[in-house]
Formats: C-alpha cells, sequence, structure tokens
C-alpha cells in the first residue's frame, strides 16, 4: 500500500529501479496551458551539481553516470487525465557514489510572462513508482499553501548510512528555473 507523505515526512526507499512521476492539472478557466517543467539536481556532499550533466530536465534528459532519464516535456499538462505528467526515471544503482542526493523541482515555464503560479494549478504532486511492478510506493500532494509560488522543490532522494530514503519538501519560491541553476551550480552558464 503506497504511503500518502506529509511536508518533511520521510521514507526508506528499498528498491534501485524506480520512477519519479510528477502530475498536475490546471484550473478550469485560467486562460493560457500551464506548462510545468520537472527537473532533477544531482547533488554532492556540497549540495552542488559537480558537473552541468548533473542537471536533468527536458533539454538534457540523461545524467552522465545513466542513472535519471528524463522521459519528456509535458507542455501542457496533458499527458494523462488521471496519470503522471512528466517522469525522470532513475537506477538508484548507477548512480555516482560522489553524489549524496537528487533534488526534484518543478516550475512553471514563463510564470510571470503568464502570470500564472501554483495556486491555480490543482492536483499537483510528486510520487514513487517501482518500476519493477509498476505499483506506487509514496505519493506528495500539494497543498493550498503554495498560492502564490511559481517553484517548489517537491522532493528529494538522498543517501544515509549506504541507504536511500526520500523526502517530502514542499519548499516554494517565487522564482524561475534560473534561480536553481545558479543556487546549485558553480559552473558556466547552463541553457
Amino acid at each position: 500500500m503506497a504511503i500518502n507523505l506529509q511536508k518533511g515526512q520521510k521514507v526508506d526507499i528499498s528498491l534501485s529501479n524506480l520512477s519519479v512521476g510528477l502530475g498536475w492539472n490546471p484550473n478550469e478557466g485560467t486562460g493560457n496551458d500551464f506548462d510545468l517543467d520537472a527537473s532533477a539536481f544531482m547533488l554532492n556532499a556540497n549540495r552542488m551539481i559537480p558537473s552541468e550533466g548533473h542537471f536533468i530536465f527536458y533539454n538534457q534528459p540523461d545524467s552522465p553516470d545513466t542513472a535519471l532519464h528524463h522521459t519528456g516535456d509535458d507542455p501542457t499538462g496533458g499527458n494523462s487525465a488521471e496519470g503522471d505528467d512528466e517522469t525522470i526515471m532513475v537506477n538508484l544503482q548507477k548512480v555516482s557514489a560522489d553524489i549524496q542526493e537528487i533534488l526534484f523541482v518543478v516550475t512553471i515555464h514563463n510564470a510571470d510572462e503568464r502570470r500564472q503560479n501554483f495556486g491555480q494549478v490543482r492536483n499537483s504532486y510528486i510520487r514513487i513508482v517501482d518500476n519493477n511492478n509498476g505499483s506506487e510506493i509514496c505519493k506528495y500532494e500539494l497543498g493550498e499553501d503554495f498560492s502564490i509560488e511559481t517553484a517548489v522543490e517537491f522532493g528529494r532522494l538522498y543517501r544515509r548510512e549506504g541507504n536511500w530514503k526520500f523526502e517530502a519538501s514542499g519548499i516554494g519560491y517565487q522564482k524561475d528555473l534560473s534561480f536553481f541553476v545558479e543556487k546549485y551550480y558553480t559552473g558556466q552558464v547552463i541553457k
């Protein structure tokens, strides 16, 4: 049975072949399509991405160690009426030893220009699915706390004493994707 997580709650992840699914539906009558973008930041012990390749998103779908694969962009939230709109496949056995955390962020593309925020989105969530049998392990649904935010750190996989855990982060920002790139990467600008 899947665990419904609350903000800050943590669970042990005892499998290595999993998917991180993200889903959402725009509220009716809100105008433009909502283009939410899922991204993953593979962080080292200093909470920084060690190279440009450790930032996974629709334009850079694969990590250098082939542990993460972004399956593609959903510019409208219409990939699935009931299921995941964007998915990042994860094989924890392939994650490089120097990576201690994988942070999952969702941003609204052109949020300022379109005057959009997470308050205009309903049923947004992140979930962990066992790729071996398709069963949902845990799910974190974003609540009403994010009425003005344009970006959310939904959750993170992290190592503790050789084991992986998942934490439902639920940290909102009035920022765009470039904010997270600058926060977690000290190298050249990523385009």
